[in-house]
C-alpha cells in the first residue's frame, strides 16, 4: 500500500499543474486593435467599375442677329372704305426666347402717304442699329394705314385702331399689352391722330409722339385744354413736341406747345431748323426712337 501512495499524490499534483506551453497551444500574445476596419469584398474575378466622367453643362444658346424683319398684317373691316393694312417690325432676336415680351410703337403716317412711310424713312434700319448695339431695349413697332383726309368726328379710323388693330397685335406678337408698354406717335397728320386717339385714351398709351403735328381742326385749343385737364395726373401720357422752324403748321404747334407750358402739362418740346417734310423726319427719327424707348425703361 505505501508503494501506491507517492504515484497516486504525484498523479494529482500532475492533474492540477497547468498544460505545458508548445507552439501549438501557446497563447497569442501579438496585441490587436480594440476594433478591426471592415473589410471590402471585391468578387472574384470582377474588375473594378471606372467612374463615369462628370457631364458637361450645354453652353446656353445666344442669338446673333443683327437684323430684324417687317411683317405685313390686314384689317378687313366693314367700317371702312378700305381695309387697314400693316406694316409690323419685329427686332433681331424676335422670337428667339419665348419667353420674352417687347414694347410696342404704334406710328402713324401723313397725309396722302400710307404704311410704308416710316419704312422708307427708315425705321427698320435705325431700330435695328440701336437694338444691335444695346443702346436701346429691343421694341415691336406697327404702322397702320389711314387712307382718309377726313376729320376724326367723320369716319371711324380711331374705332377701328382701338377695337381691331390692338387686340389683333397683342394676339399674333410677343407684346407688352399693359399701358406703360404702348406708345403712340406719328408725324404731320399721324400725330394729329396721336395726339387725339392718346388723349382720348390714356388708359392705353402711356405716351404720345407728335413730330411736326398737323393738328385736326376738331381738336380745338379749348377742347384740348378740356381733354387734358380731365386726365387724373397718374394716367396723363407724356408727350413729345418738336418741329421746324420753316414748318408750315408751326403757328398752330406753337399754340399746342403754349397750352402744355400754361397747364404744366408733362412734355418735353423740341425746336430745330428743318420743314415740314421727309428729310426732316428722317434727320431726328434715331432721336424719337430713343425717345420712346427711355419712356419704355420704367417697365418691371
Amino acid at each position: 500500500m505505501k508503494k501506491l501512495a507517492f504515484p497516486f499524490f504525484m498523479l494529482i499534483l500532475l492533474a492540477d499543474a497547468p498544460a505545458a506551453c508548445s507552439p501549438l497551444n501557446a497563447p497569442d500574445r501579438t496585441p490587436r486593435p480594440s476594433s478591426l476596419p471592415s473589410a471590402t469584398v471585391v468578387p472574384t474575378g470582377t474588375a473594378s467599375p471606372t467612374p463615369a466622367p462628370s457631364p458637361t453643362a450645354s453652353p446656353i444658346p445666344t442669338c446673333s442677329e443683327t437684323n430684324g424683319r417687317v411683317e405685313n398684317g390686314v384689317i378687313e373691316t366693314v367700317l371702312l372704305d378700305k381695309p387697314m393694312t400693316y406694316n409690323v417690325y419685329l427686332p433681331p432676336c424676335y422670337g428667339f426666347d419665348t419667353a420674352e415680351r417687347y414694347p410696342v410703337i404704334y406710328l402713324l403716317h401723313g397725309l396722302n402717304f400710307d404704311e410704308n412711310q416710316w419704312v422708307r424713312i427708315g425705321v427698320p434700319e435705325m431700330a435695328d442699329q440701336l437694338i444691335s448695339s444695346g443702346e436701346v431695349s429691343p421694341f415691336i413697332v406697327v404702322m397702320p394705314y389711314d387712307y382718309s383726309f377726313k376729320q376724326p368726328t367723320e369716319y371711324p379710323f380711331e374705332e377701328v385702331f382701338l377695337q381691331q388693330l390692338l387686340p389683333a397685335i397683342d394676339s399674333a406678337y410677343a407684346t407688352r399689352a399693359e399701358r406703360a408698354g404702348r406708345a403712340i406717335g406719328g408725324l404731320s397728320r399721324g400725330s394729329g391722330w396721336a395726339l387725339w386717339i392718346g388723349l382720348r385714351n390714356p388708359q392705353s398709351f402711356a405716351s404720345i409722339g407728335a413730330h411736326s403735328p398737323g393738328i385736326f381742326y376738331a381738336q380745338t385749343s379749348s377742347t384740348m385744354i378740356l381733354r387734358m385737364q380731365a386726365i387724373p395726373p397718374e394716367f396723363q401720357p407724356v408727350i413729345f413736341l418738336d418741329a421746324g422752324d420753316s414748318d408750315v403748321e408751326l403757328e398752330r404747334i406753337d399754340q399746342l406747345r403754349q397750352i402744355l407750358s400754361d397747364l404744366n402739362y408733362p412734355h418735353e418740346w423740341r425746336y430745330y431748323i428743318g420743314f415740314h417734310n421727309e428729310r426732316y423726319w428722317r434727320a431726328h427719327l434715331e432721336e424719337y426712337l430713343r425717345w420712346y424707348d427711355s419712356r419704355f425703361q420704367s417697365l418691371p
